[in-house]
């Protein structure tokens, strides 16, 4: 859903048979904690997973998650710093969201959605407030119980293509939400700063792997709860195919490891590609990678020496750069991405 964590707790409480209820932001405006298409899972024991505010409101979205579950109605809810429950449920912040709640107790589309998201493939949702009728969005076609005019099914072609969740202009009526890949991190090297880099990367809501030949180093001992491959840098990427929602970063120092890993990256559609090394390492790099072929335009495309320059030293203080430099690049695509849809 929302991120890697609420995804598969939802997975979870779904084969174990709970019901589920899905909340999801569908409008703000002016302060809000959290944006359009933030996701809240709500299981029927009352568990829950994710956010759709800053937890002003959590309390009764969550309540109308299980009346949802009861009655199999959806709602669309609104809340805000004028309603009268304001210090109760409303927004302290002074801003409105406006948050739609539904049984996911027989939502065929979440199939298509799991084997969208483990393909890789773009996905989207069109629900209509109204009524709830939704159809699902993939390679150009909507499947369900909407009918959709030339203008909206190319508003929606151009969000989709945008990842740009959010109420469409041909129709207010209806809320598209839009599930991209999963962001994913790769990462070359088993080593101290990948142990931090790891969990940090998947708290921030990356799909992690790391990548590393060396057994002794990519151990499930020294890396509990990540994917571990252990094939040659260029084999596993050219295998993993990096896409316009995955970062590589190579830590290894070890030409002999990172410059296939940098070869491959530098031929796919990575939005980042970082490596390990001094000024110095770089330089000797570049020069390598020049003699493969690569020109100056895609070489600016390594971010070396790694990271933020946060003045840190110890491994969690590098790990923290590079997730921060990772976050900060992702978010420009997405900014001029959403520029150029407008």
């Amino acid at each position: 859903m929302g991120n890697v964590k609420t995804y598969w707790l939802y997975q979870e409480w779904r084969s174990t048979g709970k019901g589920v209820a899905l909340a999801t932001v569908v409008r703000t405006w002016g302060s809000s904690p959290r944006p359009v298409g933030s996701h809240l899972v709500v299981a029927d024991d009352g568990n829950f997973a994710g956010s759709v505010s800053g937890g002003c409101i959590e309390g009764e979205v969550i309540r109308e998650a299980l009346a949802a579950l009861e009655d199999g109605e959806p709602r669309l809810l609104e809340f805000g710093v004028s309603n009268e429950q304001a210090w109760e449920v409303g927004l302290a912040c002074g801003g409105r969201v406006a948050v739609q709640v539904q049984s996911l107790t027989d939502a065929a589309w979440l199939d298509v959605l799991q084997t969208a998201r483990a393909a890789r493939r773009e996905v989207a949702l069109l629900t209509r407030w109204t009524d709830g009728a939704q159809c699902l969005w993939e390679a150009g076609d909507c499947t369900g119980s909407l009918a959709l005019s030339p203008d909206m099914a190319g508003e929606v072609a151009e969000r989709v293509a945008a990842n740009r969740s959010g109420t469409l202009e041909a129709d207010e009526n209806l809320f598209l939400q839009v599930y991209a890949p999963p962001l994913r991190m790769l990462v070359v090297g088993a080593v101290h700063i990948a142990q931090a880099l790891a969990p940090m990367a998947a708290l921030a809501g990356f799909d992690v792997t790391l990548i590393d030949p060396r057994r002794a180093f990519a151990s499930h001992e020294r890396f509990p709860h990540v994917d571990l491959r252990d094939d040659w840098p260029d084999e596993a990427l050219e295998a993993l195919r990096p896409d316009a929602a995955t970062a590589v970063v190579t830590l290894t120092h070890d030409p002999k490891l990172d410059d296939p890993a940098l070869i491959v990256a530098l031929g796919s559609a990575a939005f980042y590609i970082g490596a390990l090394g001094s000024k110095r390492t770089h330089a000797q790099r570049l020069k390598r990678l020049r003699e493969e072929g690569f020109d100056d335009t895609a070489l600016a495309r390594i971010h070396a020496p790694v990271g933020l320059n946060l003045g840190g030293r110890l491994p969690a203080e590098i790990a923290v750069s590079i997730l921060a430099q990772v976050l900060q690049v992702r978010y420009k695509e997405v900014i001029c991405n959403s520029v150029r849809s407008h």
